[in-house]
């Protein structure tokens, strides 16, 4: 039972962050581009990539933000909820 439970987390878990790993994976090509393009010399294609992997990684950081505000309001939700956390019902959002 244990070991199913443990494989289902790393599923669940898989599954959320797969949009970050896209991301990654995206940044990682657009880098490998880069790469071949100097290689090359091509000063426009070595600007074009280079814009391009920063567009993939400023969206892996709106993720991680958008993850980190939904964790926060989840975390106010339940120390508002819960009388046993010291200032219940006194945190603000």
């Amino acid at each position: 039972m244990k070991s199913h439970l443990k494989s289902l987390v790393n599923l669940v878990a898989g599954a959320t962050l797969l949009p970050i790993q896209f991301a990654l994976l995206l940044f990682h090509f657009r880098m490998g581009r880069v790469k071949a393009a100097r290689a090359r010399g091509d000063k426009g294609a070595i600007s074009i990539e280079l814009a391009l992997a920063i567009i993939a990684l400023v969206f892996v950081a709106g993720l991680v933000t958008v993850a980190l505000v939904g964790l926060k309001d989840k975390v106010v939700e339940k120390v508002n909820q819960d009388p046993q956390y010291p200032g219940a019902g006194g945190a603000t959002k």
